[in-house]
């Protein structure tokens, strides 16, 4: 329709520009128009990568603050129960020196209360009698030439018990170890 005002001249030239076949140079131009695009979706993916692995850094960082939180928690009155724990050996060792009478009571009583204040606190006895020796869990203080045969490699006589805190040990047990 716009045609009709033009002269017949006017139509033929713009048919002629219409009609003409793309030359180098406009496949050129074309070209960087599409390599600008591939350059703006490499950006993009990119800046995407960077953004997913910040976010997945970030959510490993708070799982491990609140891990070490909890863990923090747990352990939170561990020194007040390491200093507790000789006091627990003097009146072991106090107890096996009395003879019967009516103050091994009353000491026996202050016993069973510090040992079940330990047991609500999570620390736990680390079991030495009889046990195969484990260097994870026991301290060899000596090695002493076993009474019979099966008690080798196993602990004949603790001589301070070891104790554990929420599967940590907080003391280690020191034992002598027949060889």
């Amino acid at each position: 329709m716009e045609n009709e005002n033009l002269q017949p001249e006017e139509i033929i030239e713009t048919e002629q520009l219409a009609e003409e076949p793309q030359t180098a140079e406009n496949e050129c131009e074309n070209c960087e128009v599409e390599s600008a695009g591939d350059n703006w979706e490499e950006k993009y993916n990119d800046l995407n990568d960077k953004h997913l692995r910040l976010v997945a850094e970030f959510d490993n960082y708070r799982k491990r603050t609140m891990r070490e939180k909890t863990d923090l928690l747990k352990s939170a009155g561990e020194s007040i129960l390491i200093n507790i724990l000789p006091i627990i050996d003097d009146f072991e060792r106090g107890l096996k020196a009395m003879d019967e009478s009516t103050e091994k009571e009353g000491i026996e009583l202050i016993y069973n209360k510090f040992k079940s204040f330990l047991t609500q606190s999570g620390v736990k006895e680390i079991e030495t009698e009889n046990q195969p020796f484990n260097v994870d869990l026991h301290e060899a203080i000596t090695t002493i030439p076993a009474p019979t045969e099966e008690l080798k490699g196993k602990i004949i006589d603790c001589i301070s018990k070891g104790y554990i805190l929420n599967d940590k040990v907080i003391r280690f047990p020191k034992v002598v170890v027949g060889e």
